[in-house]
């Protein structure tokens, strides 16, 4: 999947973004204001918050997967968008490899930032590391991937519906189970004990019996780790092979990310 300062970013999207988190902070400074961001939100129960991971170092591709062109902006911007318009109570991002590109490309408005140092142990060091961040008062938490541009604000709303009371709830596609995927506090302790990029699904297996696969329409979303993928994404195809795009970096070992 997908260290920092505070200072303020440059360029043409040169705004502070709110609440950096260092992992491994306290989070006892939270910021009390922070459910009520959204004016007009539907009402919820349940105060739920938006993580995205995009801490990956992007080995495959070469470059900070991060910042490709999409859109008319970036990958991440993209997914931030999507984030934003889910009215979420909170939202998250991690970040890693690349960090400092992020912060001076990518518009992080009302975006809580999470440093993950770690980032090359894989994703669950990235959700270790936002968990130290998340409002205590947070009840549900969905996790989205900074590099899946195919997730709709849709997607996480049926997702959420779908979950009835259920401690873990992910999307079931045509073809497989993928992202987001949503946590209940619950299971917060063993999120924070995972290890490696494959941790959420152990967990997801281990406690089978607690999980709900809600129906979504159509196959999994791509997420981007080579340039074929970045080429199926742009080319609006589920496919990779059908956008034609092998390159060396494709080829060349790597860890997902």
């Amino acid at each position: 999947m997908f260290g920092e300062s505070s200072e303020a970013r440059g360029g043409a999207a040169g705004r502070r973004p709110r609440g950096d988190v260092i992992a491994g902070e306290s989070s006892d400074a939270r910021d009390a204001a922070a459910p009520a961001r959204a004016a007009g939100r539907r009402p919820r129960d349940d105060v739920i918050a938006g993580l995205v991971l995009a801490a990956g170092g992007s080995r495959r591709l070469g470059r900070p997967k991060q910042l490709l062109p999409y859109g008319g902006a970036t990958l991440l911007d993209h997914t931030l968008v999507t984030a934003r318009a889910c009215a979420f109570h909170q939202l998250l991002c991690v970040l890693g490899g690349g960090a400092d590109g992020v912060r001076e490309h990518v518009d992080l408005r009302d975006v809580e930032v999470v440093e993950n140092a770690h980032f090359g142990d894989g994703c669950s060091s990235s959700i270790a590391a936002a968990l130290s961040a998340v409002d205590p008062r947070c009840e549900l938490l969905v996790l989205m991937l900074g590099d899946q541009p195919g997730v709709t604000p849709a997607t996480v709303a049926a997702l959420l519906a779908g979950r009835g009371d259920a401690p873990l709830a992910a999307c079931r596609y045509d073809d497989g189970r993928g992202h987001p995927l949503v946590f209940a506090r619950e299971v917060f302790g063993e999120l924070a004990a995972l290890h490696g990029d494959k941790g959420v699904w152990k967990l997801l297996d281990r406690r089978v019996d607690d999980v709900v696969d809600v129906p979504i329409p159509g196959p999994i979303p791509l997420d981007v780790d080579t340039w074929a993928d970045y080429e199926a994404v742009l080319a609006g195809t589920a496919d990779p092979r059908a956008a034609g795009a092998t390159t060396a970096a494709d080829s060349s070992p790597g860890v997902r990310t």
